[in-house]
C-alpha cells in the first residue's frame, strides 16, 4: 500500500464521519452511551466472577483509587504525562514539517513515503531497548511517544495539504503566486481540518508510547512503573485503577486538542448560521 493509497482511505473516513456528524445529535451523546455501556459490562463481568473473579468491580477499583489518593497518583500521572506531551510535540512537528516538505519539494515524496511506512511497520518495543541503552533515562520513553504520533499526524496533514481546491490554486497561480504562496494562502488552511484530526488520534497514541516506553524500564516513576509494581504484588483494583488512569490520561489528551481545534477550525462544527 503507497502513501497515496493511505491517504484515500483517510479522507473517506474522514467524510464518512463528517456525514455521521451532520444527523442532528448531540456529538457527546454517542460517546457518553458507549462509556455508560463499557461500565456495565464491566461491572456485569464482575458480577458474574468471570476469568476466575479476576475482575474487581467499578466500585472496588475507584475505592481503591480514593485509598490511593494523589500521594500515588499524582506523581505518576503528571511524570507520564510530561514525557507523553515531549513525544507529543517532537513527533508531530517532524510529521506535519516532513509533509510540508513533501508539498513544497515533490522529489521528496519517495523518502518521505518510505519513512512514513518504516515507522508505521517497525516494532517500536524492538528499538525501545536500544534506545535505552544508548541514552538511558526517560528518551525510549519520550521516543515511542513520538514515534507512534508520526505516521497518523504525516498521513493526515498530508491528506489536508492535497486536498486545497484546484480553483483557489489556480486564482494564486493567476496573480503570480507561486508555490509557497499557494501553500500559504491556500494549502496551509485547507489542511488544518485533517491535521487536527490527526492529532485528536495521536494525542491518545503519544500516552500509549509513553507508558510503553516506561515498561522497557531505567526509570522509576510514571504509569506504566506503577503498572508494573502493581502486577507484580497481584493488587489487582490497583492494576485496575492504574489502566484506568492511563484511559484518564488518553482521554484528557484528546478533548484538549479537540478544544483547540474547536476555536482554530470553527467552520468544521457542523453548525449553520
Amino acid at each position: 500500500m503507497t502513501l497515496a493509497d493511505i491517504e484515500k482511505v483517510t479522507q473517506a473516513q474522514t467524510e464518512t464521519s463528517t456525514r455521521r456528524s451532520s444527523l442532528g445529535r448531540p456529538k457527546w451523546l454517542g460517546g457518553a452511551i458507549g462509556i455508560l455501556g463499557l461500565v456495565l459490562v464491566w461491572w456485569l463481568l464482575a458480577a458474574l466472577a468471570v476469568a476466575g473473579g479476576t475482575i474487581p468491580s467499578p466500585w472496588t477499583v475507584l475505592a481503591t483509587m480514593f485509598d490511593d489518593g494523589w500521594a500515588l497518583y499524582g506523581p505518576n500521572f503528571s511524570i507520564t504525562a510530561a514525557g507523553a506531551l515531549q513525544g507529543f510535540v517532537w513527533g508531530n512537528l517532524l510529521a506535519i514539517a516532513l509533509a510540508v516538505l513533501v508539498v513544497l519539494v515533490p522529489p521528496v515524496e519517495s523518502l518521505a513515503t518510505q519513512l512514513a511506512i518504516l515507522s508505521y511497520c517497525t516494532p517500536l518495543l524492538a528499538l525501545g531497548p536500544i534506545i535505552l541503552v544508548v541514552f538511558g533515562g526517560r528518551t525510549p520513553t519520550i521516543f515511542l511517544a513520538a514515534m507512534y504520533c508520526f505516521f497518523t499526524t504525516m498521513v493526515g496533514t498530508l491528506t489536508g495539504l492535497r486536498s486545497a481546491e484546484v480553483a483557489s490554486l489556480d486564482l494564486v497561480a493567476a496573480y503570480g503566486g507561486g508555490r509557497w504562496q499557494k501553500f500559504r494562502r491556500v494549502q496551509s488552511i485547507a489542511a488544518l481540518p485533517s491535521m487536527f484530526a490527526a492529532l485528536k488520534i495521536a494525542a491518545p497514541s503519544a500516552v500509549l508510547g509513553a507508558i510503553l516506553g516506561e515498561y522497557l524500564g531505567g526509570v522509576d516513576s510514571g504509569i506504566g512503573v506503577a503498572l508494573t509494581a502493581a502486577q507484580t504484588s497481584y493488587n489487582v483494583p490497583r492494576t485496575w485503577g492504574m489502566a484506568l488512569a492511563a484511559a484518564l490520561l488518553a482521554g484528557l489528551g484528546y478533548a484538549i486538542v479537540a478544544i483547540i481545534a474547536r476555536f482554530v477550525t470553527p467552520w468544521t462544527s457542523g453548525k449553520t448560521a
